[in-house]
């Protein structure tokens, strides 16, 4: 047996201790997730009908994030499901939060699969009457791969080429499906998405302020994402290549021109694991390609990143981005404009090359 192939064997095994120690743990047991703005309350969401005065629960931070500046703007409170630093993949709810999912105004989620140990608990919630709204299927999803490693391997960045890679996002173990969640990663779908919010919110209260102050927070997000353009754009175009954690950054790598030429874990969840042939796929691609970081993922351990940059004898920096989670409050990814704007200044230097 190679030694290349010992060292494979032996990650894929560290990783499965990893992923089960993660899994295992009793998320279920945590009562209650604060925003990261405004502590949760713990009282029945109820609509109070003399001021038109709304409950927000969001299950993401950056869901959570963005419902907070409407509602500080227009009245309300907003609970999050999902813990700071916590992968919204794996994520599931305590009794008392299912409980709260029924009794707020509204549940602003994701979507599209993306919060997996959540899914029984919003079904049997809107069954019970819940008002849910699930953002990403409503902003034009994209499909999975659209800025993939293509066959040639070439033209890094190129509209032209998207969907046409042999890459695994399109393979089987792709459990969200075709369509990608991970919208969050284009700004100015997530300022579309805090129009939905407020909208719904004024249909479930009565109040127009929702709708102007949506307005606002979506003006606030666009105005910022001229930011990290400017950020992202500053990457020669030759070094626009990501090597990513999961297949989490499609809507960022489409939008400013990027190539995602593989993945760690190979598909749209941390959920899934790397298979030796895959890791040893991966090592390959960086390689060939001349990667120079590979980009991991604050609310999951680095440790596959970490092996797989030592194993391809090349200078590689591993970098932690914000993916599915804000940082807490006195990180630089605290808020979701920050969390982005964090995000694209680290890629940046990563790849300045």
């Amino acid at each position: 047996m190679t030694t290349t192939k010992k060292l494979l064997l032996s990650l894929l095994a560290s990783s499965a201790l990893i992923l089960s120690a993660c899994s295992s743990g009793d998320s279920s047991t945590t009562e209650t997730a604060s925003s990261p703005t405004t502590p949760a309350s713990t009282a029945t969401a109820e609509l109070d009908e003399a001021t038109g005065i709304a409950s927000v629960v969001a299950t993401t931070t950056m869901l959570g994030d963005v419902a907070q500046d409407i509602v500080d703007c227009a009245g309300g409170t907003v609970e999050v499901l999902t813990p700071i630093g916590v992968d919204p993949h794996e994520f599931s709810a305590s009794s008392a939060q299912i409980a709260s999912l029924v009794n707020a105004d509204l549940v602003v989620a994701n979507g599209l699969d993306l919060e997996a140990g959540l899914t029984d608990s919003l079904e049997g919630a809107a069954s019970d009457g819940a008002n849910i709204i699930e953002v990403a299927p409503l902003i034009d999803p994209i499909e999975f791969g659209v800025a993939s490693h293509s066959e040639d391997g070439d033209d890094h960045g190129d509209g032209d080429d998207h969907g046409d890679g042999d890459d695994h996002a399109e393979e089987e173990d792709h459990d969200h499906g075709s369509l990608d969640p991970h919208f969050w990663f284009d700004m100015n779908r997530m300022a579309t998405a805090a129009e939905l919010m407020g909208a719904e919110l004024t249909t479930a209260t009565g109040n127009q302020a929702y709708t102007t102050c949506a307005a606002t927070t979506a003006a606030q997000i666009r105005d910022a994402e001229s930011e990290v353009r400017a950020a992202l754009e500053s990457v020669p175009v030759e070094n626009r290549i990501l090597v990513t954690d999961h297949d989490a950054l499609g809507y960022l790598a489409e939008l400013y021109g990027y190539e995602v030429a593989g993945t760690v874990i190979p598909a749209g969840t941390t959920m899934a694991s790397p298979s030796s042939a895959d890791l040893a796929e991966l090592v390959a691609t960086i390689q060939a390609e001349g990667v120079t970081a590979i980009f991991a993922n604050t609310a999951e351990p680095s440790v596959l990143a970490e092996a797989v940059a030592a194993e391809t004898g090349m200078d590689i920096s591993v970098i932690p981005l914000y993916v599915g989670s804000l940082g807490a409050p006195d990180s630089p990814a605290a808020t979701y404009i920050d969390m982005m704007r964090t995000n694209a200044q680290l890629i940046a230097e990563g790849l300045q090359g």
